[in-house]
């Protein structure tokens, strides 16, 4: 469920509430393809960051495993 919190003009704020935690946005949402988040990211910079969310496909580790 989203719940608005503050809104200007264009720009809002608000929070996702899941099962899992809650999400305020806006949010920096890192993205895995086939279950893993490449580059120069680490897993340090990402709990420095504050990451609240990853995005996974792992539809590709469906379709080719390994």
């Amino acid at each position: 469920m989203y719940r608005l919190i503050a809104q200007d003009h264009s720009a809002k704020s608000g929070e996702f509430v899941t099962p899992h935690g809650t999400i305020q946005t806006p949010v920096f949402m890192n993205v895995g393809t086939a279950a893993a988040i490449k580059g120069a990211v680490s897993t340090r910079d990402l709990q420095e960051i504050g990451t609240q969310v990853e995005l996974s496909n792992t539809y590709h580790l469906h379709v080719r495993p390994g």
